[in-house]
């Protein structure tokens, strides 16, 4: 029974957070009157600590930009759900977690409160439940994660072969000795 906890969750919770996604982009990407009134919220109190439209239709954290970073998170973690691509779900999560801890964050710390629309709180029960399912999809996927930060380590910092490098340090000492010796 263990083992197939551990071998299907991974898939459902995806599923799970990428249908969540899904479903707030009708919302975002429509410019529906419940998000103009979160991300106006969010916008009038950026302005207040002089960061005006931070928030707002072409901000940096606009209703656009996040709905663009979800739709991206989704995507991700359903591809991901192939045997070849694992490491991409590890990402999908990675981002999908970013995401919900800003949420999260601006609905604990902002003026936004738990229940902008009055609906009982339940759009931050539902950001509080996708950042929960995305530290325990990090945590399933903790190896994939090491792995694309090896990977990424490795594409932008080029290792020289071992010759080479063994040469460059022998050049470097060589110099140091010369310019040591004619002092």
């Amino acid at each position: 029974m263990l083992n197939r906890i551990k071998r299907y969750a991974p898939a459902a919770i995806s599923v799970f957070a990428a249908a969540v996604f899904l479903d707030s982009l009708r919302y975002k990407f429509t410019n529906h009157p419940n998000t103009q009134e979160i991300f106006g919220r969010l916008d009038d109190w950026a302005g207040t600590l002089g960061l005006p439209g931070l928030f707002a239709h072409t901000g940096l954290f606009s209703q656009y930009v996040i709905g663009s970073a979800e739709l991206v998170a989704s995507t991700l973690l359903l591809a991901g759900l192939l045997p070849r691509f694992v490491r991409l779900n590890a990402l999908g999560a990675l981002i999908g977690l970013c995401v919900m801890t800003g949420a999260v964050s601006f609905h604990v710390f902002t003026p936004l409160g738990i229940d902008p629309n009055n609906d009982g709180g339940g759009l931050f029960a539902a950001a509080v439940t996708i950042w929960i399912s995305s530290i325990v999809l990090l945590t399933i996927r903790r190896n994939e994660i090491a792995g694309l930060f090896s990977d990424l380590a490795r594409a932008l910092v080029p290792s020289m072969p071992g010759v080479a490098f063994r040469q460059a340090q022998d050049d470097a000492s060589s110099s140091t000795a010369a310019k040591v010796a004619s002092s």
